[in-house]
């Protein structure tokens, strides 16, 4: 079963937000998976992409069909000097497969594409699991201060 990597289309978006849903179920409100979308869709959106594998039963998953399902997706974005990458999330039955590596590559080929030289992204320093899987697909962990403010 491969992963097929593709942007995301609007019919994707309910598959989207029940998986992220899901996988960051301690999200607060402000990154509900129904506004991270709609804000996405504005800016850069061919940096939505999502992974699906054919032939899965989804009925068992209770969508009701078989054929392909959605079982990961990332977000990417580029301001001119770097790019970031957010949200990759797969499915925890679809894991281990090499997909998250996968949406990794995609997303910064899709950051490339737009002349983007330098990737970042942002990680709980609580959560070691994530941070071992993005070290092993080539990340550091820099020594920063990340700072932020809500506006």
């Amino acid at each position: 079963m491969g992963l097929s990597i593709r942007a995301f289309r609007n019919g994707d978006r309910a598959a989207v937000e029940a998986l992220w849903t899901r996988v960051f179920p301690d999200d607060p409100p402000r990154n509900a998976p129904s506004v991270v979308i709609e804000n996405k869709l504005k800016v850069q959106p061919e940096l939505l992409l999502v992974g699906e594998v054919d032939g899965v039963d989804a009925a068992a998953e209770g969508a009701g069909a078989v054929g392909a399902r959605i079982v990961g997706a990332v977000m990417a974005g580029y301001d001119g000097v770097r790019g970031w990458i957010y949200h990759l999330a797969v499915a925890p039955e679809f894991r281990r497969r090499g997909y998250g590596a996968q949406l990794v590559r995609a997303a910064e080929a899709g950051l490339r594409t737009l002349g983007c030289a330098k990737v970042n992204l942002q990680v709980r320093a609580s959560n070691r699991e994530v941070i071992a899987f993005y070290r092993s697909v080539g990340y550091e962990v820099e020594e920063r201060v990340s700072m932020g403010r809500r506006i």
